[in-house]
């Protein structure tokens, strides 16, 4: 993410931005409509026309409609990598209650462009007192990394739309035995079960009833995660030790196309997944999230390999936590003590890894602060990830 912003002296920030900052127009936008960008949000009144002084860099923008009688829609958003001093330009489409689909005309962004100073009176100003947060939860997503993960329609939907697989019984029958045919991966952004009304939850297997699959370009494209956890050809004593430590997943993801020998896009994802969850109310970013956070936290090998990309991950996930409101520790996040059984491998394979002396230091420091701000015990490992012994 762009950081000039930030680079510049804080005292001088409001005038930097005031002179260089990007502007995003948002037009014909129903009073009481929810509004945010980034870690803030707003009901917008009648004569709301947009936020200008954003500071150069990628940002979150999300938005629901509400209704006469209160009622909240599910929260839509995207994702832009503003340039210095731009102006982006959305209208909003009443009957659909979301934004158009088609840009403006470019004379209409030529006129808007030269009436700036005339729309400056109806446009809010980012919020660049909580900017710093903002860039300690994204700092590793860069452009590349956020057009690779975003859906094809570049809207991130809370809610994923559905729709209905054609054909008759026997033809959707077919079409489930095909799916569920092939191989799973965590995380994939494949649809392998019947959706029901509540969505990821398993649909009736009924085949007389009709299949619902994610619209087509609607889903975020996550990594997919490998099962295996094993090379081909594996001795015993090596499955047993690979699954104790996942650093073969680690080094399979790693070295995908997606990443491309990059390991820090690994920190890009799992703060997008992040952020997709905490502020675009995306459940799959969830699951993306603890999924990336499970794999780290299971290796052993890849820690002294990978020394940099640990020590980068201890500061995403200290931010992380910081930023998860705390009712969520007591119901999603701290679920069958997903979070502290996963530290607690993290920190017991940190101290048995070939890593530094000040990696180590590191991790103990990290341990303490959350033992002692969130009371957490990460002395007693879960039987769920006891190690699987192969016995020949």
């Amino acid at each position: 993410m762009s950081s000039t912003a930030s680079a510049k002296d804080p005292g001088r920030l409001p005038q930097w931005l005031a002179a260089d900052g990007a502007t995003l127009v948002f037009l014909d936008v129903p009073p009481g409509t929810e509004f945010g960008i980034d870690c803030n949000s707003w009901k917008v009144g009648s004569e709301f026309k947009g936020v200008k002084m954003i500071p150069p860099g990628i940002h979150l923008i999300y938005y629901s409609a509400v209704s006469n009688d209160k009622q909240v829609a599910p929260r839509t958003s995207f994702m832009h990598n503003f340039r210095q001093r731009e102006i982006l330009v959305r209208v909003w489409d009443k009957q659909m209650e979301d934004i158009k689909s088609e840009p403006i005309s470019s004379d209409q962004q030529e006129r808007i462009e030269s009436n700036r100073q005339e729309l400056d009176r109806y446009l809010g100003v980012y919020p660049y007192e909580s900017f710093k947060k903002w860039v300690s939860l994204t700092n590793f997503v860069t452009p590349e990394i956020m057009e690779s993960l975003l859906p094809v329609s570049g809207k991130i939907s809370a809610v994923t739309p559905l729709q209905s697989i054609g054909g008759d019984t026997e033809s959707r029958r077919k079409a489930r035995e095909s799916e569920e045919a092939k191989p799973l991966c965590e995380g994939s952004g494949q649809v392998k079960k019947k959706w029901s009304q509540n969505e990821g939850e398993d649909g009736d297997d009924d085949d007389r009833l009709p299949s619902m699959m994610p619209c087509p370009g609607t889903q975020l494209r996550f990594t997919a995660i490998p099962r295996k956890k094993h090379p081909d050809g594996a001795t015993a004593a090596d499955v047993t030790r690979y699954n104790m430590d996942h650093s073969y997943i680690l080094r399979t993801v790693l070295g995908s196309p997606a990443y491309g020998g990059e390991p820090v896009r690994l920190l890009g994802e799992l703060q997008f997944a992040f952020i997709a969850f905490l502020i675009g109310q995306v459940f799959d970013g969830f699951e993306q999230w603890k999924r990336l956070v499970n794999l780290m936290c299971s290796c052993v090998e890849t820690v002294g390999e990978f020394q940099e990309l640990f020590d980068k991950f201890i500061s995403v996930l200290h931010f992380h936590i910081s930023e998860i409101p705390e009712d969520f520790f007591v119901d999603i996040v701290s679920r069958d003590n997903f979070l502290t059984g996963s530290l607690s491998r993290f920190f017991e394979n940190l101290e048995v890894s070939s890593s530094s002396i000040d990696l180590k230091k590191r991790g103990s420091s990290f341990r303490l602060h959350l033992e002692k701000r969130f009371k957490w015990n990460f002395s007693s490992e879960q039987d769920e990830y006891a190690p699987v012994v192969v016995v020949t």
